[in-house]
């Protein structure tokens, strides 16, 4: 599957920031993570703190599936409002979902800052009404939120005007968010696991797995075999192959990045933007004062149809983005597509599958808060395979859907 089209930002900025070799070899293993993106990095890394043996492949270079395309916003707002989520699985449920991808923030600072060079910072996150008639749901969502003890502020017309310089008919700030370069991210942990022992293979597919009695065996495309307790699958959106089952529907998002913007950039040096609208429109900073606009979504999942349409869809979101902040060059200097899947329910899928029964783990970090997700579902696994139930373990798993 061709994941990305253009130039995804992170991979320009950063170069190749590890070479890892291909399996030729067969390998013994607690556990083997297939997927060497920001979802199968986290998951290894954890795995690995836990005192597991831990071997990680990937049929492309390290980092350059969807994860060098990702705009790495890291909220806990999930795309499905949390009066949605409520209508969908009751409150206390709900309320669960967003606890914890709010911790998850809080976790991913403290691994970033273990490594030097990961340019991670906090921000705040302003969700503004993309529509009039949008106000009354985001009054609504601000007074649930707030009430279930989140740090929320609804900003009526005039207080978005004043603080940030457009017009909305209403907005909800919160003091929670962060951004982060993910490609940084992912090598350093894979570094990290190299270090400590573990094995990191880049070229090196997957051609089968079979679960056996104590153990799953893994042949590689590159005649290998590998040998383990457990096998998790982090392959990103082309891991829904392996199940019969359809959780998620492949889209395509589209972003630019801009050059160095020479205007200060007020409230976007400190604060991420995202719109109710759909598709929406969302913007954040870098740390060299780029900014960067995605959104655009549409359903297309074909590659070369996406790819056609980068430069379009990045003058529309330079024009959309432009409208809002008049005053700031908004030239793109890159652009790029990348597909994510989308689940009914805006909630990602950890753990096994009944499918292939207890020794194979999947990874679907699907969603718009695919980051924070991975951080949930590397904590996930990781609690699973040391014999404890994380909090989130129904709610995440495939568990859920025989609760429609």
């Amino acid at each position: 599957m061709d994941l990305s089209s253009g130039y995804p930002y992170w991979t320009v900025k950063n170069g190749l920031l590890g070479d890892y070799p291909a399996l030729r070899e067969d390998v013994d293993c607690d556990v083997l993570v297939v997927g060497a993106g920001i979802t199968g990095a986290l998951v290894a890394w954890h795995l690995q703190q836990a005192g597991h043996a831990v071997c990680v492949i990937d049929r492309r270079e390290a980092g350059w599936g969807s994860t060098s395309a990702s705009t790495a916003l890291l909220q806990y707002e999930i795309d499905t409002e949390l009066q949605d989520l409520v209508e969908m699985y009751g409150r206390e449920d709900a309320v669960l979902a967003y606890r914890a991808c709010e911790k998850a923030i809080a976790s991913l600072r403290r691994i970033a800052r273990r490594f030097r060079g990961v340019e991670f910072q906090d921000r705040r996150s302003l969700y503004y009404a993309g529509r009039w008639h949008h106000q009354f749901r985001l009054r609504r969502e601000a007074e649930l939120r707030r009430s279930n003890g989140f740090d929320v502020r609804l900003l009526e017309a005039e207080d978005v005007r004043r603080e940030f310089g457009f017009d909305a008919p209403a907005a909800i700030l919160t003091s929670v968010a962060a951004q982060v370069d993910p490609y940084q991210l992912t090598h350093r942990l894979l570094a990290a696991i190299v270090r400590s022992g573990g094995g990191v293979f880049d070229r090196t597919p997957m051609a089968e797995f079979s679960p056996g009695r104590g153990k799953v065996q893994v042949r590689t495309a590159t005649n290998a075999n590998v040998r383990c307790r457990h096998l998790v699958i982090a392959g990103g959106y082309e891991t829904q192959q392996h199940i019969a089952q359809k959780v998620a529907s492949n889209r395509s998002s589209y972003a630019f990045i801009t050059d160095p913007v020479p205007q200060a950039l007020g409230p976007l040096e400190s604060c991420l933007l995202w719109e109710s609208s759909r598709p929406y429109l969302y913007v954040r900073s870098t740390a060299d004062r780029r900014l960067l606009v995605g959104g655009e979504d549409d359903w297309l999942d074909i590659p070369a149809r996406r790819d056609a349409r980068v430069h379009k869809k990045a003058a529309k979101l330079a024009r959309k983005a432009g409208a809002l902040f008049p005053g700031l060059t908004l030239d793109p200097s890159f652009a790029w597509a990348g597909t994510f899947a989308e689940t009914k329910d805006g909630l990602p899928f950890f753990g096994p599958h009944e499918q292939h029964g207890p020794r194979v783990h999947f990874a679907m970090a699907y969603g718009g808060n695919g980051i924070t997700y991975s951080l949930i579902g590397a904590e996930l696994i990781t609690a699973s395979l040391a014999g404890r139930r994380h909090p989130c373990a129904g709610l995440f798993s495939f568990e859920r859907l025989r609760r429609k």
